[in-house]
């Protein structure tokens, strides 16, 4: 589901200044990003900020001080439903953390509310858009039944349909297998929407115009997917190669 671009002269998310604690750990302090690529990667260690970033980027969050800007607009400013799910989006590592439902059609059906939509049209949808992927049968199958990378599937269908202008995706390749993760990277490919992906599995963004590697709530490298995580992984094989030494 298509939605428009944003002018070329306002990014579709800024982070700007922004502070973030969570407990007695500093989380970000001053962090600055301008996100307006159609693709950008999100690599680095667990603890690094990740999560942290996309949980501000829709929302979940507020940073302590500084901004979140949405096209321009602060992004707390505007109501968590309807207005703010229409430009953002978050596909959680955890499709338990998710769900809401019982089946997949009730799921999906769920994204469309924000737009009014009659509870019986929206389930209506929710089955045409599973059937024009050959997953009709889905529609009634309780979510429970599933394998976890069946609910992780569904996570992304119900972002689909939701149709957000930006999919922030947390670790989505985590519970799939491998023809899983080739059908999740063909999708991401082909879909028209500005989407953030973090991950550890480097091969997804590699080919990624943008990839940001995050380092203790820094940005420690911003650039093509390519050099950033041949860096990373430079990095992290001295890592390694001084724990040995140590041992």
């Amino acid at each position: 589901m298509d939605c428009p671009a944003a002018a070329s002269t306002t990014a579709l998310l800024e982070v700007q200044r922004v502070r973030l604690r969570r407990g007695a750990t500093q989380v970000f302090d001053g962090l600055d990003l301008r996100l307006d690529g159609e693709r950008i990667g999100l690599i680095g260690h667990n603890g690094a900020g990740k999560t942290s970033l996309l949980r501000l980027l829709c929302g979940l969050d507020a940073p302590e001080a500084g901004q979140v800007l949405s096209q321009g607009q602060d992004l707390h400013t505007l109501p968590p439903g309807g207005p703010r799910a229409r430009r953002v989006g978050m596909m959680f590592q955890n499709p338990d953390d998710q769900i809401l439902f019982p089946t997949v059609e009730e799921e999906l059906a769920l994204g469309l509310q924000p737009r009014g939509a009659p509870k019986r049209e929206t389930l209506a949808q929710a089955r045409a858009f599973l059937a024009a992927r050959g997953l009709q049968d889905w529609a009634p199958r309780a979510v429970g039944a599933l394998s976890q990378g069946q609910r992780q599937q569904v996570c992304w269908l119900a972002l689909l349909i939701a149709g957000p202008r930006t999919l922030l995706l947390d670790e989505p390749y985590a519970s799939l297998d491998l023809p899983g993760q080739a059908r999740l990277a063909d999708e991401i490919g082909a879909c028209a929407q500005q989407v953030l992906v973090s991950t550890h599995v480097l091969e997804h963004v590699r080919h990624y115009p943008r990839v940001l590697w995050l380092e203790q709530g820094r940005v420690q490298a911003d650039g093509p997917g390519r050099e950033v995580c041949a860096a990373y992984e430079a990095a992290v094989a001295a890592e390694v190669a001084a724990r040995r030494k140590e041992a």
